[in-house]
């Protein structure tokens, strides 16, 4: 079955098609790191600039940005090593199916996480 894999174009479009996806996830959680990050400088200076306004603090949109723009630099490094692996083991006609993805399961646990901590911080503070 594993030869069968080497002489078909669909496959290794298949792993290009993956690796893309996982390419442009991470941009996605990096992107959105920033903003996220650059939020809370907006905040920072829009109570520099209107002393008599109440603003909660902006330690937390920084921290939370950083994070994501951290997982977006881990899950594009991970999906070339995977990528890289993968195109190999079909080039040698070794390839063995792992099943479940643990990258897959490790973003989708890490975003969860996050947006539960941004949800508890906006209830939180007001």
């Amino acid at each position: 079955m594993a030869a069968d894999l080497r002489n078909d174009p669909g496959v290794y479009l298949a792993a290009e098609r993956t690796f893309l996806a996982w390419i442009r996830t991470g941009l996605a959680l990096m992107g959105f790191g920033f903003v996220v990050a650059r939020f809370g400088l907006f905040f920072r200076e829009f109570v520099e600039h209107n002393p008599g306004q109440n603003v909660a603090s902006i330690g937390f949109s920084i921290a939370v940005g950083v994070g994501l723009v951290l997982a977006g630099v881990f899950v594009n490094v991970a999906s070339t090593i995977h990528h890289v692996r993968l195109t190999r083991q079909l080039v040698s006609g070794n390839y063995q199916s792992r099943g479940s993805s643990v990258l897959a399961a490790t973003v989708s646990i890490f975003l969860a996480a996050a947006g539960l901590a941004m949800a508890v911080y906006l209830v939180v503070v007001r």
